[in-house]
């Protein structure tokens, strides 16, 4: 083999390796970024993971949400009505949070509680994220998904 033939298949061969090793560490950071949703049920069936950023989602129970008056530390749970999941969250909760609402929140499970990071709140009153939806087993003619 000549030696420009020998150093076009060398640069060839560098190149893909480098190609490589850059798809495999995109996807290594691609896979640290994912948020699975899970529905209350599965939470306390102990499906969640412990420790790992998830997001769990349904109706905020009624007369649950508990606020501490000296900071922004509060508690509320969710409801699938099937079970109830608590959920901690320090911050300011949206406008439009409030009981008997929908609501996503994303954080960490730890021992069968959610320790929010986000708490996010439907936009309008026919709202529901498609995955609260389903795990409430409305019809889809009742509910507004975008």
């Amino acid at each position: 083999m000549k030696p420009a033939r020998k150093k076009k298949l060398g640069l060839i061969a560098l190149g893909l390796v480098g190609l490589s090793v850059a798809a495999g560490l995109m996807l290594y950071a691609l896979s640290n970024n994912i948020n699975l949703f899970y529905p209350p049920a599965k939470v306390v069936a102990g499906e969640a993971p412990e420790g790992t950023t998830i997001r769990v989602g349904g109706m905020v129970v009624e007369d649950s949400v508990e606020r501490d008056p000296n900071s922004l530390k509060g508690s509320f749970q969710v409801t699938d009505y099937a079970e109830k999941v608590t959920i901690r969250y320090e911050g300011i909760l949206p406008d439009l949070f409030r009981e008997g609402q929908g609501i996503v929140a994303e954080g960490k499970l730890n021992q069968g509680v959610l320790m929010a990071d986000v708490v996010l709140a439907k936009h309008d009153e026919q709202y529901m994220p498609p995955e609260i939806a389903e795990s409430l087993n409305m019809p889809p003619t009742e509910v507004k998904t975008y």
